[in-house]
């Protein structure tokens, strides 16, 4: 009899299109889903040397209080099994946590006014990405749909240097500088941005599992209001669309 291994559908895209019926994206916003989020991160992150072990077994950092971070918990069938932040620079909120390390870089695109998705923090249970291999794409395809229903312009990945291969292949990734100390790991990492305004096309033909509905972007980054400091009432993060202009910045 063969194993349910042996039957699945062959081919990334087949199977990732397979294992997205299992899979639900979830907002963290309860502190018990924020919590078993930061438990898988420091299992993650210990596992593979990025950081040193906590007492409390837990990874978080301030970055995860910012008005425009947006944690999500990645569950297949029910489990779960990533998580992923995604920052996003929008007009109640513009700092990126890669702007410390790469303030040179990312600060001009920021003062450009450019819309960026700033993807940190990803992590997949390990047990899990051994046997389904294309969990890390699913799980980073949040990033992706944030720049679809953001109207992003770029994202920026602090990624260490063995990684820069996966990202050229999947998203068309550039690299623009060399591996530098991040606060909190115990390995630098380098940046690399995608123009998703140039690759788009290219990529989502290449990967259909990336494409989205109206709908399933709305349930993963309209469901909620924040506060806009600029004056006392509150705004729908949905009813913020932000045009595209012509920037002076490039990458």
């Amino acid at each position: 009899m063969p194993t349910i291994e042996a039957i699945r559908p062959q081919g990334l895209n087949a199977r990732a299109i397979s294992l997205l019926e299992r899979i639900t994206y979830r907002r963290a916003i309860d502190t018990e889903d924020r919590e078993a989020i930061f438990r898988l991160r420091h299992e993650a992150y210990l596992r593979e040397g990025a950081i040193t072990a906590r007492a409390d077994q837990r990874f978080t950092d301030a970055v995860d209080e910012q008005k425009n971070a947006f944690i999500y918990g990645v569950y297949v069938d029910g489990t779960l099994s990533g998580s992923i932040r995604l920052n996003i620079t929008l007009p109640y909120a513009s700092a990126l946590p890669t702007t410390a390390v790469f303030p040179d870089i990312v600060g001009p695109m920021i003062d450009a006014g450019c819309i960026i998705v700033d993807p940190t923090r990803f992590v997949a249970n390990p047990n899990l990405s051994r046997r389904l291999p294309e969990l890390p794409y699913l799980t980073l395809r949040l990033a992706w749909l944030a720049m679809e229903h953001f109207e992003g312009e770029y994202i920026l990945l602090a990624i260490r240097p063995e990684h820069r291969a996966f990202y050229r292949r999947y998203w068309s990734a550039t690299e623009m500088c060399e591996a530098r100390p991040y606060p909190k790991l115990t390995k630098p990492v380098g940046l690399s941005v995608v123009n998703y305004l140039e690759v788009k096309k290219t990529v989502e033909s290449r990967y259909p599992f990336l494409a989205s509905t109206d709908a399933e972007r709305a349930s993963l980054f309209a469901p909620h209001t924040v506060p806009v400091e600029a004056d006392d009432t509150h705004t729908e993060i949905w009813q913020i669309a932000p045009a595209r202009v012509e920037r002076n910045a490039s990458v």
